[in-house]
Formats: structure tokens, C-alpha cells, sequence
């Protein structure tokens, strides 16, 4: 029999006992292998510790926990922490149970709740989705164990609080796609509204940066605006609570001057052991120095704490706090409707996050459920990394050419980059290709069965596999890396995808390509089949032997 039961201070050596089960020595958080700090988690009123008790011999098999704290309780809004299993105890329910006695603590109590399940394997997922959480979002690589590793997040609503939702939220184009997903999720029909040119903070140096000190504690306090008023930064800490009780938090404000007068203060948590940090709110007297405190936490972050993951939740009637956000590198990875409580009505949230290392998709398992959204999210750093580079080749590369500015970033933000070393086979002659590839350093070389030696070269600039990819034909040729090769590669079902819904960049890709096959037509008409034969000039004819 297992009993279901709030923790005590006699559990607190055996729940650190399942931690170290699980994750061993290298678990980010230390307060649950410190038995003190175990403590005083029992005895938190801002904390549910639940245990799985096993009744045949008093273990330990599995623990959970909600933490209250996040918006200091008036959002009525709790965050599942993590639920962890005995390797002894799995395959029993032990999940399960721990699942369903936290959401009966709670009904009643909260509006909703939120969970992070792991993104490694899919028992928590699954958890989460048959006890009626709904995805919303996809965390890259925010949590720390011996590597960083991504997060899937969930929500939980109770009783009518999506009753009290505000319609209508105003987010920027970049948002959209993530928050008609995440409202599908959760049975609502989306009613944002893509505000297409907002305007954004401005950039502005003339500030003096500080720490928040206890004299400047009150003065910060009178501000409204970011505080009582448009309120555009949500976070589990608010000024108001104390200095004292924000510090105990690890937590801490930045402030801006002017000619020594305090005009602005920024609020910030740090985690340096995992590496991560998050904002929770954004005060200011006039909105000149909100660009100039984000602008700063970043550099610091960064440069003095080492942060690798900096997050905020931004409101979705915010679409300037959005754009501006955007621009300084961060991008949304979840969009919680209802997410706060403000006044007489509940707010739309939208987290953004903003990460120093590249998305890796690697070791993770995805319940299908989550799978479309967390390709949303990764795509959205991928191209972060990725546009720059590709938009910079796609107009010298005959395929693309003729396309505008919007249609070039379409197409970029449907590659990926990869690496071949001096030696890799990039496409193989016989084989239907799966992408087309854009090289953008580095050199290829091109060979045939039916030829000795080398027939020609690719450079950047060219394209590998093009003919292949939209024929569903076999390569003509080998493409071998020279040297290291770097390539953007574009997926056949990605450009199928997007020719489907954008005919108008179809339309320039067939044609490009009809224009090709012709200057193949002229070159073979003049038994001129080989690259020695190319008409000067003509760049794309060795990535024509690829067809």
C-alpha cells in the first residue's frame, strides 16, 4: 500500500536519499540534499512537500511539491516543482498518485498551476497531459544537471478562471504563431491581435547604473508606473514586500539615475549555481531608462555572473515591451493565458527567454503532444543563429534570385547549419536528397561514376542537391567537403511546406529552375557537359551536375 501525506522532518533524509537516486551528485539545487534547508521546505507556508509513503515498511518512495510563492499568492498562481520517482519505485503509480493528491490540495485554492517536465524522457509529459495539464511552451536548455538540458511546461486551470481572462491581447507577429498553439491547447479560440509596427523603448546612455540600497528603497517605492500602473514585467517578487524579504530571496534590484535623481529600477533574481536568471519587474518614472536597465542586466549577466539562461514573463497587452525584448535577443518560449491577476481580470503572459549556447535537440524525448510546439521554439533561436548567415549567401545563389527581404528571411528561417569536415560526403550520386544545401564556406568537390576525377567545384555561394530535392530524383554526382564545409541546409518537406503557403516564393523557385534546365539545354546542345565546358561566368553550373 502506498500513502499519499505532507512531508515531516523525519522524511527529509530519505526525500534527499530519492534526489540523489535520481541525479546523483550533480542536481542544481541544492536545498533538497541539505537537510536543513529541508527543514525549513517542510515547515514553508509557501510550500506543499508531499511524500509517497510506502506502508509495508515506511520508506520513501517518491516525493513532490507545489511552490506558492510565485506572484506573492494574489496571482493564485502555483508551480509544480519537481516530481521525482525511486528507480526502486517505478511502474508502481508512484507518479501518478503524487500527481492527483497535488491537484486536490489545490482545487479550490489556486486559479492555475504550472509544471516543467523534463525534456529527456516522457513519463513526466505524460503525467502531466492525463491529469489535464495542457501544453504551452518549450524551454531550451534552462535546466543545469551535469548539462544543460530542456524543459517542456504545462498549465493546470481550476474552477472558472479562464472566466476571468482580458480578450483581445495585443503581442507582436513573432509571438503569434507560439500563442494560437498554446491557447488551442487549452481550449480556447485565438483572439490576439499581431500588432505589426509597435513602437520600442529607446535606446538611451545617458543613465548612472547602481544597486539598490535602503535609501533608495522608499523613493523607488512612490514609482507607479511598472509597479501599480502598466504593469508589463510579472514575477513571483514585487517591490513592495520588503527589501529584507526580496534579499532573503537571493534577489535584487538595479536602479537608474539621472544627473543623480533615481528614475528607474529593474528587478532580478540569480541562480549562479545553475546559471540562470530571470526579471520580475520593471519600475521606471518615464519610459527613456526601461531600454538602458535591460540593456545593462544583460551586459552584466552575462559578462560578470556567467548567465546562460535569462528569463521574463512579459504581458501579452505589451506589444512594445515584446518588440523591444525581441530586439535585445530574447524570444517567447511559452504564452500561459490568464497567467495573472490585474485588478478585476486575469492576463495573458508571454515567457521569453534569452540564452548564450545553441538549441540541442539531442537526447530528448518529445510526447507528440509537445512535439510541434517545442519545433516551434527551437526554431526560433535556430534562426536567431541562422538568417544572418544565409541571408547574406541566398542572393548570390541563382535558385533564390529575384526574391525581396521578406521572402529571403522565409526561406533562411527554414534552414539549418551544419559542418562536413575535409573529406565528408555531402551528397551522394544514386541517393534522392533530403535537403537542398547552401554552402557558405568552405569548398566541395564534384565527381561521377562515368568520370575520372574531379568534374567540377561548389563554393559559397552555391547550391548542392537543388534538382534532386524538388524532383525527387537521384544525384547526378558526388559532392565531397575540400575542406571544412559549412552549409545551410534546407529540408525538402520544409520548402515544400512553404511554397504551399507562400506560391509567390514557389513561383520564383520554379522559375529559377526552369531557367537553369535551359542553360543545361545550351550547354549540352554544344557538347559542353563537363564544368570545363561552362560558359564564363555561369557559377551554377558545377552545382547543376547535382541534379
Amino acid at each position: 500500500m502506498i500513502r499519499i501525506r505532507d512531508a515531516t522532518e523525519s522524511d527529509v533524509e530519505q526525500i534527499r536519499d530519492v534526489f540523489l537516486a535520481i541525479y546523483g551528485e550533480d542536481y542544481s539545487h541544492p536545498q533538497f540534499y541539505d537537510i536543513p534547508l529541508l527543514k525549513k521546505m517542510v515547515y514553508s507556508d509557501d510550500i506543499i512537500l508531499l511524500v509517497a509513503e510506502d506502508l509495508e515498511n515506511g520508506s520513501i518512495l517518491g516525493t513532490a511539491s507545489v511552490l506558492l510563492s510565485m506572484g506573492g499568492q494574489s496571482d493564485l498562481l502555483g508551480v509544480f516543482g519537481r516530481l521525482v520517482v525511486h528507480p526502486e519505485a517505478r511502474k508502481r503509480g508512484v507518479g501518478k498518485l503524487l500527481m492527483e493528491h497535488r491537484l486536490e490540495r489545490l482545487s479550490g485554492r489556486l486559479h492555475l498551476a504550472l509544471v516543467e517536465p523534463r525534456a529527456v524522457h516522457i513519463y513526466a509529459q505524460k503525467i502531466a497531459l492525463n491529469h489535464g495539464f495542457a501544453p504551452i511552451g518549450f524551454q531550451p536548455m534552462k535546466l543545469l544537471l551535469s548539462d544543460r538540458e530542456s524543459l517542456t511546461i504545462f498549465v493546470h486551470y481550476f474552477g472558472d478562471s479562464l472566466k476571468l481572462r482580458r480578450n483581445h491581447p495585443k503581442i507582436i507577429a513573432e509571438v503569434y504563431p507560439l500563442a494560437e498553439m498554446a491557447q488551442r491547447n487549452c481550449g480556447l479560440s485565438c483572439d490576439a491581435i499581431v500588432e505589426e509596427q509597435p513602437g520600442v523603448y529607446p535606446h538611451d546612455g545617458r543613465f548612472e547604473l547602481e544597486e539598490l540600497t535602503t535609501e533608495d528603497y522608499s523613493a523607488l517605492l512612490h514609482f507607479q508606473r511598472g509597479r501599480v500602473h502598466q504593469r508589463e514585467i510579472f514575477g513571483p517578487i514585487r517591490l513592495h514586500y520588503g527589501l529584507h524579504w526580496i534579499t532573503s530571496r537571493q534577489s535584487n534590484y538595479l536602479i537608474a539615475r539621472e544627473h543623480g535623481h533615481l528614475v528607474g529600477g529593474i528587478g532580478f533574481s540569480l541562480d549562479l549555481v545553475e546559471k540562470t536568471a530571470r526579471i520580475f519587474e520593471l519600475i521606471s518614472l518615464t519610459p527613456s531608462p526601461v531600454r538602458f536597465l535591460l540593456s545593462e542586466l544583460i551586459r552584466l549577466s552575462i559578462s560578470l555572473w556567467g548567465i546562460e539562461y535569462l528569463e521574463v514573463d512579459v504581458s501579452a497587452y505589451a506589444p512594445s515591451m515584446q518588440r523591444t525584448l525581441l530586439e535585445l535577443g530574447f524570444l517567447p518560449v511559452a504564452y500561459i493565458p490568464a497567467m495573472v491577476f490585474h485588478e478585476v481580470e486575469r492576463l495573458d503572459g508571454i515567457r521569453m527567454a534569452r540564452i548564450t549556447m545553441k538549441p540541442d535537440r539531442r537526447n530528448m524525448e518529445i510526447i507528440p503532444e509537445c512535439e510541434q510546439l517545442s519545433r516551434l521554439v527551437l526554431r526560433g533561436f535556430i534562426d536567431r543563429q541562422v538568417i544572418p548567415r544565409v541571408a547574406e549567401a541566398i542572393p548570390q545563389i541563382a535558385l533564390f534570385n529575384g526574391m525581396n527581404d521578406e521572402q529571403v528571411r522565409l526561406v533562411a528561417g527554414r534552414c539549418t547549419l551544419l559542418t562536413f569536415q575535409n573529406g565528408d560526403v555531402i551528397v551522394q550520386e544514386g541517393q534522392v536528397g533530403q535537403h537542398t544545401y547552401i554552402v557558405l564556406t568552405g569548398e566541395a568537390s564534384v565527381t561521377t561514376s562515368s568520370s575520372d576525377g574531379v568534374v567540377g567545384s561548389v563554393l559559397p555561394g552555391e547550391c548542392l542537391g537543388e534538382m534532386s530535392l524538388l524532383t525527387r530524383t537521384g544525384h547526378s554526382a558526388t559532392a565531397l567537403a575540400r575542406s571544412r564545409v559549412e552549409a545551410a541546409a534546407l529540408p525538402y518537406d520544409e520548402i515544400m511546406g512553404l511554397i504551399r503557403l507562400r506560391p509567390d516564393i514557389g513561383v520564383i523557385i520554379y522559375r529559377n529552375l526552369a531557367t537553369g534546365l535551359g542553360r543545361k539545354l545550351i550547354r549540352s546542345g554544344r557538347k559542353a557537359a563537363s564544368v570545363q565546358g561552362e560558359e564564363p561566368g555561369d557559377r551554377s553550373s558545377a552545382s547543376d551536375q547535382m541534379h
